[in-house]
């Protein structure tokens, strides 16, 4: 159906009666997205990179997704000799599941987070991974990084709480469980390799990489028979919001 509007009792089709689908509205751009533009239409004025450069990049670069980590994971759990690889060269480890930190596109694009460090969670000891500066993630392993995790929220209080904001994520460990939070930076990055769950011996590697989502490998989450997914992780709004005054807002009245 088109739209239309009212003129005087009658109706006009828009665009001269032709039936058309709808533009989806556009939200307003934000500062980020007009200073990408800005950047990106001067390095191609310059040439830094041509225009196709950049869409063949973005193209890669929305493909990503943590199958590569969960391969790895899976990889290591079956595969002992790979698993020694994973911990002695991590950055080696990974081109055996299809990823070249150094050259991670493939057409020359090189990284500038080449230190990977992977950490072994043991029976008692649990690892999960923050990045208190900014987002700094392991992207050519694990995808883009999940809103949650940029979060102010999580990044400020999984260094604080860490069991309570596991808990919260439906994460309880129990006491006798070591927690260690490791922090990312702008060169480093790391990445968990959860304990095998109970009931999947004489999986293959394929039923195996199933199981280890992106939760499980930041460590806010343990695999498990059945889970294949993420479940959603929404963003509440604070009850007692703080404002620039540092004081919430009830208080401030």
């Amino acid at each position: 159906m088109s739209e239309t509007h009212k003129d005087g009792g009658h109706d006009h089709p828009e665009h001269g009666g032709h039936d058309h689908q709808a533009a989806p509205m556009v939200d307003e751009i934000s500062d980020f997205e007009i200073l990408e533009l800005a950047v990106r239409e001067l390095a191609i004025e310059k040439g830094l990179f041509t225009a196709e450069d950049h869409r063949v990049f973005s193209e890669w670069n929305d493909a990503r997704s943590p199958a590569a980590g969960s391969r790895m994971v899976a990889k290591a759990w079956t595969d002992p000799a790979y698993k020694s690889r994973v911990f002695a060269d991590p950055l080696a480890a990974s081109k055996e599941v299809g990823v070249d930190w150094a050259e991670p596109t493939g057409f020359g694009t090189t990284s500038d987070y080449m230190h990977l460090t992977v950490l072994e969670d043991t029976p008692t000891v649990h690892h999960v991974i923050v990045c208190t500066l900014c987002s700094c993630y392991p992207r050519p392993l694990l995808g883009h990084s999940p809103y949650w995790y940029r979060a102010p929220n999580y990044r400020r209080r999984i260094v604080r709480w860490p069991r309570q904001v596991l808990a919260e994520f439906g994460l309880i460990l129990p006491p006798e469980v070591e927690l260690r939070v490791e922090d990312s930076n702008a060169k480093s990055r790391f990445m968990v390799l959860p304990v095998r769950p109970a009931g999947t011996e004489g999986w293959t590697e394929e039923q195996l990489a199933e199981i280890v989502t992106r939760d499980c490998m930041i460590g806010i989450a343990l695999p498990r028979p059945g889970r294949t997914s993420d479940g959603p992780r929404p963003i509440h709004k604070a009850s007692r919001p703080v404002h620039s005054g540092g004081r919430p807002k009830e208080a401030a009245q």
